[in-house]
């Protein structure tokens, strides 16, 4: 494995770094010591390329990425997954806020709890479906104008008899599904989402998704399937077309 001591290095300077490490056709590398530098992984295009990071990264991780996988170590701040059209992020510990905006493709896992409007305009890209999971909690505006994809909240660890996710919830939404896990409280939700219980072709490919995400982050798959799902869709294609019109 190629390292990379990011102690001290201005984000300009260590992206300059990563890029030329891949040029090279190195495969895995790990970024030790990072603090807070910006948009590590930005439009790296090579998919057989892993990426470690060891700190917390800062703001915009693998915006605009198109095939590699990172692995963050530690928690990570906002914007990750902006606008990316494919690879794949895990997260070992909290994530911030915006998380996944205009997501076109790959899959974004965070073990620990999410901030503010995740899945903001969210979409599918041809045959490319974006997936977030998250394993804890989130705020407002979860989903918000989502247009594609798929939306996982696990609330994993959450307090008894506290909701798992904000107000809004799939405010806006006018495409792909969301599914919580545990109960929904519509009035939490945008009044263009309907609620239902996921047939047995979404718990199919629910639970693909999630072996994949316990896989990668050491947890129990069959635990999280005990407790049952939402799923969350859009009731209108144009939920404020009606502003509009004359």
């Amino acid at each position: 494995m190629y390292e990379i001591d990011a102690k001290g290095i201005y984000y300009r300077k260590l992206n300059e770094m990563l890029r030329e490490a891949v040029a090279r056709g190195e495969k895995e590398i790990l970024l030790k010591n990072v603090n807070g530098q910006y948009y590590i992984g930005d439009g790296i295009r090579q998919g057989d390329v892993k990426i470690t990071i060891d700190g917390v990264p800062g703001n915009d991780l693998a915006a605009f990425m198109d095939g590699p996988t990172i692995l963050v170590k530690d928690n990570a701040q906002d914007n990750i997954g902006n606008t990316m059209n494919a690879g794949k992020v895990v997260v070992e510990g909290h994530a911030g806020d915006v998380l996944g905006y205009g997501m076109r493709g790959g899959k974004l896992f965070v073990k620990g709890d999410v901030g503010y409007r995740i899945g903001i305009h969210m979409k599918g890209y041809k045959r490319q479906v974006p997936v977030i999971i998250a394993g804890g909690t989130a705020g407002d505006f979860f989903g918000e104008y989502m247009a594609g994809g798929i939306l996982v909240l696990l609330g994993l660890g959450a307090e008894n008899g506290k909701p798992i996710v904000g107000d809004y919830l799939g405010s806006g939404m006018h495409g792909g599904a969301i599914f919580v896990r545990g109960e929904v409280d519509e009035t939490r939700c945008g009044k263009e989402v309907g609620i239902m219980e996921p047939d047995e072709e979404d718990m199919k490919l629910l639970k693909s998704y999630l072996k994949e995400y316990c896989e990668d982050l050491g947890l129990d798959l069959e635990e999280v399937m005990k407790r049952p799902f939402k799923k969350l869709i859009p009731v209108s294609l144009r939920p404020y077309g009606n502003l509009y019109c004359y």
